[in-house]
């Protein structure tokens, strides 16, 4: 029997869209561990549009050591149709998100398209010497004149369940801050006796990230 393509594949946890939550890091969704991480990465706005860029096409995971694979998924999934469960504070659904318009297509400096709503990717994550695959959806994207992220989601075949969300924000000051929150627990037993190197790799991976969009953005520095 054909293995159901990765598009076509849910995500491994219900509470989609729970990064948004402000109250994240004390109230999680039951069963998962939460993290939320915030870091000044500069200032200005070529720092917000470069860094905009870069997270929107992947350009964080890339930067860390990752190796990324966009999956095919159909246009109808992609073009602005993705719409994951909405969840109210206390866990129970109350409707689905919306995406107001048509979407539009978007590219970062080096041409490559920024991710959408839908997009499936799988992520290799080298850690030791294990190269992990890790399957994963974007659930929802974030594009306001000051705050720019995405969010994605589990697959069947991550080591985890949760979701990750990678927002860039540009303050009153012009401060540009890049804020990682996110909630997840192991998806197998098998991970589960891996619990304590999964955890580092997971800290190993949060710190990189909070570090590779601190360098220069053009060649004047």
């Amino acid at each position: 029997m054909a293995e159901t393509p990765l598009w076509q594949q849910p995500v491994t946890y219900g509470a989609v869209g729970g990064t948004k939550a402000q109250t994240l890091a004390a109230y999680p969704p039951p069963g998962f561990r939460p993290l939320v991480r915030r870091r000044r990465i500069g200032h200005g706005d070529n720092r917000f549009e470069s860094a905009s860029a870069r997270v929107m096409t992947w350009g964080i995971q890339r930067l860390s050591g990752m190796t990324v694979e966009v999956a095919e998924t159909p246009p109808e999934v992609t073009d602005g149709t993705y719409q994951p469960v909405v969840f109210d504070e206390s866990g129970a659904v109350f409707g689905r998100s919306t995406l107001s318009g048509e979407a539009e297509e978007h590219f970062g400096p080096d041409g490559l398209p920024y991710l959408v709503p839908g997009e499936t990717a799988v992520l290799t994550i080298p850690f030791l010497l294990i190269r992990t695959r890790a399957p994963v959806r974007v659930v929802y994207v974030i594009d306001e004149p000051n705050r720019r992220g995405f969010a994605y989601g589990t697959l069947k075949g991550h080591p985890e369940r949760g979701e990750e969300a990678f927002v860039i924000e540009r303050t009153g000051d012009g401060s540009v801050w890049l804020t990682i929150a996110a909630f997840s627990r192991p998806s197998t037993w098998y991970w589960h006796v891996l619990f304590i190197p999964l955890r580092a790799a997971q800290a190993v991976y949060t710190r990189r990230y909070l570090r590779v969009l601190a360098g220069t953005t053009d060649p004047e520095g």
